[in-house]
């Protein structure tokens, strides 16, 4: 074990990878792991089970060595972790802040219905990555996309619909107790706007008022304002069905993995890259401390000290990811030499 370790601290050496455009402006200081609140209490070895996850798909000079070591650990996972990696506090002008997201799960069908007469779209084969597209309102009032076959599925609730969109991902329950699983295929390329912020703009709640639930209720209760404000935001995501990943796992995230409750980041990864292990210290009304990583990515997730913790499927799940909206301290766990060519000596 030792002549291994040997040859992969070697390999560390050897060369440090490319920094992420957006390094380039940010502050960065390495340090020591007894810096980090918490570390010692963790679940180590739980980070390192997800951090298997998507370890064996980085192909990177940096990475691949300490990925095969990963994969063959047998001692404690906090020395695994202690050993290979340095932790890096990066930062930029931005307040942090530390969101939360889950997996939706709404009632629909697969042919429409009296009921079920919404379409959940595939994306056009015209619409390229990155491109701007029609807005969401011609989209959905100009008829764009009518008789083209890109139904996946039909819903009932509008609302339910975008923040399955806000999401990125979820699944669509059938009357029959299947489910159909829908990854992130794409967007038309506008940029997110939120309805809480617009109803606040509006003076109908306050900022602390504004949740999902509130929301959804809001826009029932008052159907002609409440459609006018789903248009409100241009944005718009298409799907795609997922037919692989088993019904006990997690979503599928950015690294086309799935993705684990509470232990997986969505991330910039302009600041950090996705695979690493992420230490996150959240503040706020439930603080914790927890060694989680960095699998996802999302159009809202900008900034050195800005992340959105995966806390799983369903209401219950989305009701308290809903709460989340806190300040804290993330710090990028990267392979040693990685680390110190970000912060030469001197």
């Amino acid at each position: 074990m030792r002549g291994l370790v040997a040859l992969v601290l070697a390999g560390l050496l050897a060369a440090a990878s490319p920094a992420a455009a957006g390094l380039d402006e940010a502050d960065v200081t390495i340090l020591a792991f007894d810096e980090l609140d918490g570390w010692e209490e963790d679940d180590h070895a739980a980070a390192l089970e997800v951090f298997l996850e998507t370890c064996r798909i980085l192909d990177d000079a940096q990475w691949r060595p300490i990925c095969n070591l990963a994969q063959a650990h047998s001692g404690p996972a906090k020395q695994f972790f202690e050993l290979f990696f340095r932790p890096v506090l990066i930062e930029d002008s931005a307040v942090p802040l530390f969101t939360a997201y889950y997996e939706p799960e709404i009632l629909g069908a697969r042919r429409p219905t009296a009921r079920f007469n919404i379409p959940v779209y595939r994306k056009p084969p015209e619409l390229s990555s990155g491109a701007l597209w029609f807005t969401r309102e011609e989209i959905e009032t100009g008829g764009i996309l009518n008789g083209r076959g890109l139904e996946i599925a039909w819903v009932e609730d509008p609302v339910e619909l975008q923040f399955l969109q806000i999401q990125g991902s979820g699944r669509i329950r059938l009357r029959d107790g299947s489910a159909i699983r829908l990854g992130y295929a794409g967007s038309n390329g506008h940029r997110y706007r939120s309805l809480g912020d617009e109803l606040v703009r509006r003076g109908i709640y306050s900022p602390h008022q504004v949740s999902a639930p509130v929301i959804r209720a809001w826009v029932r209760r008052n159907p002609q304002e409440g459609a006018d404000l789903l248009l409100h935001n241009p944005s718009y995501v298409f799907f795609r069905e997922v037919g692989h990943v088993p019904a006990d796992r997690g979503p599928l995230g950015a690294m086309n993995r799935s993705i684990t409750a509470h232990r997986t980041l969505a991330v910039d990864p302009e600041y950090t890259p996705l695979g690493a292990p992420v230490w996150l210290e959240k503040d706020g009304a439930e603080p914790f401390n927890r060694l989680m990583i960095a699998q996802d990515t999302g159009s809202r997730i900008k900034g050195a000290q800005r992340a959105d913790i995966f806390f799983g499927t369903g209401d219950e799940a989305g009701r308290l990811a809903g709460q989340i909206r806190d300040p804290g301290r993330m710090v990028t766990l990267l392979p040693i030499q990685q680390a110190y060519a970000l912060k030469p000596e001197g």
